[in-house]
């Protein structure tokens, strides 16, 4: 990105400054959920949408409907050498905790959907949601316990139950029955990436194994 006022060019990312005067400065991360909209309309009836700008839509600027696809055919391009753990345009959910960082490829999220983890010596879990392409991350402790959880079967819309309690959940990490009726779980910050992106951006990460840790 280029900002107008200095012409500095900062990381998509990270948001740090890379190029001109500003270099080496950061900007501040803001907390931010990747929800499909049919999700997001649910918990925020009320929400508002950023409308496209019209001049900006009419020149062509705006990315068309197809990018993932054409995408996924373009070689990527990075200043290491490639990890092969996994492709590079395996879409993971990258995930930071105390300094800590851990990618979760997507089909495994999808196929082990709760995921218990711990990260950076919190407890967590990765959920997806019923629309099977929106994940959340939140940290798994209450009143200093620590709880596991699971989906609970028949629902029509998501639904998970902690087994130390019995208590509900919806996917905004909210309990919504049980002994812990009114607790809200702490969100953890989420980023769904390319693996050759998250790998660049966090160098020691290391990469979830579906059935284990």
């Amino acid at each position: 990105m280029r900002d107008e006022e200095t012409g500095s060019w900062w990381q998509q990312v990270s948001g740090e400054a890379i190029l001109g005067p500003l270099k080496g400065k950061r900007l501040k991360s803001v907390f931010h959920d990747e929800l499909t909209f049919a999700t997001w309309k649910r918990e925020k009836p009320q929400g508002r949408v950023l409308k496209p700008d019209e001049g900006v839509a009419g020149s062509g600027q705006y990315a068309k409907a197809n990018w993932e696809e054409r995408m996924a055919n373009v070689p990527v391009a990075t200043s290491q050498v490639l990890d092969q753990s996994l492709k590079p345009r395996t879409l993971v959910v990258g995930i930071t905790v105390n300094g800590a960082a851990k990618a979760y490829p997507f089909d495994a999220v999808l196929k082990q959907s709760p995921i218990m983890d711990d990260l950076g010596g919190t407890p967590i879990f990765v959920v997806v949601g019923d629309d099977k392409r929106s994940v959340r991350a939140f940290e798994r402790t209450v009143d200093g316990r620590k709880l596991e959880f699971f989906l609970k079967p028949g629902s029509s819309q998501l639904v998970l139950a902690d087994a130390e309690t019995g208590s509900e959940w919806d996917f905004t990490g909210k309990a919504i029955s049980g002994p812990l009726s009114g607790q809200q779980l702490k969100k953890v910050a989420v980023l769904n990436d390319y693996w050759f992106d998250w790998k660049a951006y966090n160098p020691k990460t290391i990469v979830y194994d579906l059935g284990g840790r």
